[in-house]
């Protein structure tokens, strides 16, 4: 238990000081470059709870997909931070009040949260023991049994709106050269090929 004590101590420190030079740094790569530090800590934390699954996740998904398409859009739009920030001390008071009542509804929250012993009973799907089956086996014995049509019905609305993006961000710019399958394969010799007779001694 004291190794585990260590390493949970280790994990939170380093989480909460990425999480703070995040929002410090000046450079916007290294605000990125923090969050994925807080990301992997994160992850410590969730596997020392026995939630491999979550960390797999946050370690796939937000290290593997979101934080580097934060880190590419940053480094290819080029924004000006230095402008966005010009107006920091402009909306500093009212930041600082809704981050204070933001704190108090934590502290509130947090004051009158207890756990229910009685929190097994309330689950409708049994779980197999952890002796059994692993963590990740049992999320995907019920994931894939009883939750089976709004698994897919979540994987169906991500696949619309994917397209939907697609659709509302594709531009056709006059003048781009794009290419036609079926002009291609319908096109003829005299199409393709011009033949030149070229005189003797006038070549290139």
């Amino acid at each position: 238990m004291l190794i585990a004590d260590l390493f949970f101590y280790l994990f939170a420190a380093i989480c909460v000081a990425a999480a703070f030079m995040v929002i410090s740094a000046r450079n916007p790569v290294h605000s990125v470059l923090f969050l994925i530090l807080a990301f992997v800590s994160s992850a410590g934390l969730f596997i020392l709870l026995g939630a491999e699954f979550l960390a797999f996740i946050l370690i796939v998904v937000y290290v593997g997909a979101v934080a580097v398409l934060f880190l590419f859009v940053v480094m290819m739009l080029d924004v000006d931070f230095a402008e966005l920030r010009s107006g920091f001390l402009t909306y500093l008071p009212i930041g600082a009040v809704i981050g204070i009542i933001l704190l108090i509804e934590l502290v509130l929250v947090l004051g009158s949260w207890v756990i229910t012993p009685q929190i097994a009973s309330h689950i409708t799907t049994p779980i197999p023991p952890s002796n059994e089956v692993s963590n990740i086996e049992a999320l995907g014995l019920v994931l894939y049994t009883k939750y089976v049509y709004f698994f897919q019905a979540a994987g169906v609305v991500l696949l619309i709106s994917m397209i939907g993006a697609i659709v509302l961000t594709l531009q056709h710019k006059p003048g781009i050269k794009r290419q036609s399958v079926a002009r291609q394969v319908s096109r003829t010799r005299d199409e393709s090929i011009e033949i030149k007779k070229v005189e003797s001694g006038k070549g290139l």
